[in-house]
């Protein structure tokens, strides 16, 4: 008798701990869906993206499901995304910076929601290259992927944004000629990034790709160099990546990767 009642009663806590266990994944997750923040999220890649798709197809009030920071751009390449702190921006052509409706749609997007896993303080980079140099040394894995944000006061920013585009569109490196830049000096803000390894050459952009907002939302854009000086350097590591392809048209996935002289010429302003 006491051994059936025994075992009555460990059924009973263990139905009463799977009530509670389920009860509390409910709570945290109230629609059913686990929000996995160690992923980042694009659409579409860098190499469809330089043969001229630029139709958007995803919009932003879905983008924000899969994260608080990140960059990309808009629909008919109309300027240049930045998401920081859950904010997002558009910087246009003509340098104005303008929050980001659910609405708008992006043919190219990268975000996560950002968790630094580590931290260290760069006294001073003289330009993008220093910077990367710097950085790439005290990066623990070169087969990884990393999200990067820099907030401070940085003495020279050099960022552009590129004019809406007409169909039929050109390649990226044709429209990127009638780039506008803008010439930042000691302003503040927050450098938001990321860093991919060479085999991701195709998907997106090997090395950085950094996207700049000054603190007064009144600058920013792609950034094609800088200099900084004092500055803590925050890392997050993204052990996951989900790319959606997008039937864009042309070249849809750009799987087979861009010419690398051209995406170099584009990154950088050359």
């Amino acid at each position: 008798m006491n051994d059936g009642r025994d075992r009555t009663l460990v059924i009973l806590c263990v139905f009463c701990v799977a009530v509670i266990g389920i009860a509390g994944i409910w709570l945290a997750f109230p629609n059913g869906e686990r929000q996995d923040r160690d992923v980042l999220f694009q659409v579409s890649t860098i190499g469809a993206l330089m043969e001229g798709n630029y139709r958007g197809v995803v919009p932003f009030g879905e983008i924000r499901k899969h994260g608080d920071f990140g960059i990309g751009t808009f629909d008919s390449l109309d300027g240049e995304m930045i998401a920081v702190n859950g904010e997002y921006f558009q910087v246009t052509a003509d340098g104005a910076v303008l929050p980001v409706p659910d609405g708008a749609l992006t043919p190219f997007a990268t975000v996560t929601f950002f968790e630094p896993d580590f931290t260290f303080f760069l006294s001073r980079a003289d330009n993008f290259s220093d910077f990367s140099r710097q950085v790439e040394r005290s990066l623990p894995s070169k087969d990884q992927i990393y999200a990067v944000r820099i907030p401070g006061k940085f003495p020279y920013v050099r960022a552009r944004s590129v004019p809406r585009q007409e169909e039929p569109y050109p390649r990226l490196v044709d429209a990127a000629r009638n780039q506008s830049v803008f010439i930042l000096e000691g302003t503040r803000g927050t450098m938001a990034g990321l860093w991919f390894p060479e085999a991701f050459d195709g998907l997106n952009v090997p090395g950085f790709h950094i996207h700049y907002i000054s603190d007064d939302r009144k600058a920013g854009g792609h950034v094609l160099d800088f200099s900084l000086e004092n500055a803590t350097i925050e890392i997050d590591a993204t052990p996951r990546f989900l790319v959606t392809l997008t039937p864009a048209g042309g070249n849809a996935t750009g799987l087979s990767g861009p010419n690398s002289t051209e995406l170099a010429g584009v990154e950088q302003g050359g």
